[in-house]
């Protein structure tokens, strides 16, 4: 009789070649191969281990294991495209949006733009230039509401328009560390916005409280890119990557070491913990608002 794990393999390769499983269809996560064969999740992970060593299976970035499909031939444009600094500039965007910014560089814009690398070099200077470029377009996507709002709305509405950003573009959080901001127009409309709410307030204490709530937004936007890259590299999804080590968290529960980790995890009951970034976000700007006392 054929491993359970090669068995789960055996059922999903089926699945994939009748079409109930098509291309770019995301896999099911090892917590649902565990419930529907009732096997570890370690076992469920084996299988499609398996099927990725087949190629039949693949780590896509930001969407996880997928199906696999066929690599697509360079798209072919009707007629040229006029090659213009800000169709490069959101061509790199797009790049770096769907593979990281590790993935953009002058050839790889060129190619998805259908021109020679020097025609990309005769509107940018090289990619030091086109990713800053790229950020500045990226934070000057929105504007801010021209209402009147109070102190702490608008200091909430420059986070929550600062968050949505990265949200769209996690590889700009990436960019620079907070002690050294890039000096981007894009950028700079953001903190007058939130300079507006807190005029009237002395100079240190401004920028402190400037500088600790983007230290807040990208500090927690800097994950949504690092569980990208995460999921790229292993395949795993962040629940996936749970149900692999639940035996270790069990065991580490089991030994009566850490009794309030154990309490805390075992008052979540079945359903567990959602981790969900946008809440925890909204949680996290309303105690730093309040820790701030701003009214």
């Amino acid at each position: 009789m054929d491993s359970p794990y090669l068995r789960i393999a055996a059922e999903l390769r089926r699945r994939i070649r009748e079409g109930e499983l098509a291309p770019g269809d995301k896999a099911p996560s090892t917590r649902a191969l565990s419930r529907e064969f009732t096997v570890a999740t370690a076992t469920a992970a084996r299988a499609l281990g398996v099927l990725k060593e087949e190629g039949l299976l693949t780590a896509r970035p930001r969407s996880g294991t997928v199906v696999a499909v066929a690599l697509s031939r360079p798209r072919r444009r009707a007629r040229p495209v006029e090659l213009t600094r800000e169709a490069i500039v959101r061509e790199g965007i797009a790049i770096a949006d769907a593979e990281g910014l590790g993935a953009v560089t002058v050839r790889a814009v060129a190619a998805r733009l259908g021109v020679a690398a020097a025609a990309v070099h005769r509107q940018v200077r090289g990619r030091d230039e086109l990713i800053r470029l790229m950020a500045d377009l990226a934070y000057g996507e929105e504007r801010h509401p021209p209402e009147a709002l109070d102190r702490r709305e608008r200091l909430a509405a420059v986070a929550r328009t600062l968050w949505r950003i990265y949200r769209r573009h996690p590889w700009l959080s990436n960019l620079t560390p907070l002690g050294r901001p890039l000096p981007l127009p894009g950028l700079l409309g953001h903190s007058e916005h939130m300079l507006r709410a807190l005029d009237g307030l002395d100079p240190r204490t401004t920028l402190t409280i400037e500088i600790l709530i983007y230290a807040y937004v990208q500090g927690l936007a800097v994950h949504i890119e690092r569980e990208a890259q995460m999921l790229s590299a292993t395949g795993l999804s962040s629940e996936q990557w749970l149900d692999v080590h639940g035996t270790e968290m069990s065991a580490f529960m089991a030994s009566g070491r850490y009794p309030l980790f154990t309490k805390m995890i075992t008052g979540l009951g079945p359903e567990g913990y959602d981790f969900d970034l946008d809440r925890l976000f909204e949680a996290g700007l309303s105690a730093l608002l309040s820790g701030l006392r701003v009214p």
